[in-house]
């Protein structure tokens, strides 16, 4: 004979599925055996559960916008060396990375130099922080993104093209 307990966990486990919380899913019962162990009252351990499935979803929620972004790897604000470029101010290049305004008002950002200057790796660290922000970024070459709009045109596909870029805060192109 099966024990209410372990029906109550077979139905837990069925509605956390249709619910789509899978860290809840995944934590809940080390939580409950802390929260039986501790006298948690209901609030506390519905707020914990709660609170570990939004850090969660914010964590894959970065991952996957990282990895639609397509940086290349290694290219971080804390690996670009200011003292290389002095023209480049350290303090502006940090309130670039906020996002905040200049994005919201769809503001251009150009980088002009020499071969070699950091142009690529400080417009990928700038990405990067973006996504680490909360904003949808995608770098590519310009080469490349010109080739997709132009197989796009061919094929009627342009406004599609289009409108799936239209889903990012920020083109980086390089």
């Amino acid at each position: 004979m099966t024990s209410p307990d372990a029906i109550d966990a077979g139905r837990l486990t069925l509605a956390l599925n249709d619910l789509r919380l899978p860290a809840i899913k995944a934590i809940w019962p080390d939580f409950a055996a802390r929260a039986d162990k501790e006298g948690w009252p209901a609030a506390r351990f519905l707020a914990a559960l709660a609170e570990h499935e939004m850090a969660e979803r914010a964590s894959r929620r970065i991952q996957r916008h990282l990895d639609e972004a397509r940086l290349p790897p290694g290219k971080t604000l804390d690996s670009f060396d200011f003292s290389a470029v002095p023209m480049i101010s350290k303090a502006q290049v940090m309130a670039l990375a906020a996002g905040d305004s200049w994005l919201e008002k769809g503001a251009n950002l150009l980088m002009f130099g020499p071969p070699g200057g950091g142009k690529s790796h400080l417009a990928a660290a700038l990405g990067l922080a973006l996504v680490e922000n909360g904003w949808r970024v995608l770098f590519t070459r310009t080469t490349d993104l010109v080739q997709k709009l132009q197989s796009a045109r061919r094929d009627l596909q342009l406004e599609a093209a289009i409108a799936k870029l239209d889903k990012y805060h920020l083109l980086i192109l390089d």
